[in-house]
């Protein structure tokens, strides 16, 4: 993992691991019984970290029957240990599929949504993305999946107390492929321009201009966008947005209903 006070390096980095992936779907389902009724609904902390791989696949076999279907995508999110990324007092919470709140008023999304925004930005391709713009690191958990699905992640946070908590979060995997940039998400990050893929963990009113521009020809991007005006009392309702980047201007798709911490600007 580098940091993005530090310039990125001329060359793409190797890659951190190598990967073995199913045929099918077929091998994270046929399972998921049988791992549920191996594993206790109920652990202590230490416990947990000994059996994750268990929970892992679980939640992994859930999430296929779900309908999420792209191996690499299920690969991924069987491989990394989401309790490493969340405070300890909620870790027994770690492989339920809910959100969970990561301090500074930001959450670390439900696998749920994680898996099908993943697999909506990897929609056409057949084995790596290339470079990959991801908005709001939170906790780093995301940015961790995106390592085993991109060439090569830059993932930009506002908050510095969250940007410190993703680099440490993220230190031991030694991703070698992961930049860290502490700055406006708002902006994109025009340095590592174009991107063949944008993700945002955070919804506003309108995708952002900056973010289409840096988005390659024939790139996707995906992200929450607030369809109706909030009040105090009704928040405003929000849902996924895809849009693909054609020759001829931008194809949107507007997808299922979410619920994300608001897009804002600036940093602190």
């Amino acid at each position: 993992m580098n940091d993005a006070r530090k310039s990125a390096p001329p060359t793409r980095p190797s890659f951190p691991a190598r990967l073995d992936f199913p045929k099918s779907t077929a091998a994270f389902t046929r399972s998921a019984e049988h791992v549920t009724k191996k594993i206790a609904l109920k652990v202590s902390p230490q416990g947990l970290g000994l059996d994750s791989s268990a929970f892992r696949k679980s939640m992994v076999a859930k999430l296929a029957q779900q309908g999420v279907a792209d191996t690499w995508v299920l690969n991924a999110m069987s491989s990394i240990e989401r309790h490493r990324f969340v405070d300890t007092a909620l870790v027994n919470q770690s492989y339920e599929d809910t959100s969970l709140p990561i301090g500074l008023g930001q959450t670390i999304s439900k696998p749920g949504v994680v898996s099908r925004m993943l697999e909506l930005l990897r929609q056409g391709t057949q084995g790596r993305l290339g470079r990959v713009l991801e908005i709001g690191t939170g906790c780093g958990y995301q940015a961790a999946l995106l390592s085993m699905l991109a060439s090569e992640v830059y993932s930009m946070e506002r908050l510095r107390g969250l940007h410190d908590k993703a680099r440490e979060n993220l230190r031991s995997l030694h991703l070698n492929n992961v930049h860290l940039i502490f700055g406006d998400g708002m902006l994109g990050y025009a340095k590592g321009a174009p991107y063949a893929g944008i993700i945002a963990a955070a919804g506003g009113e309108a995708v952002p201009q900056a973010w289409i521009d840096q988005l390659a020809v024939g790139g996707r991007l995906i992200a929450p966008v607030a369809l109706t005006l909030g009040s105090a009392s009704s928040p405003a309702r929000q849902s996924l947005l895809l849009l693909e980047k054609t020759p001829t201007g931008v194809r949107q798709t507007v997808m299922e209903g979410v619920h994300f911490v608001p897009l804002k600007s600036g940093v602190a």
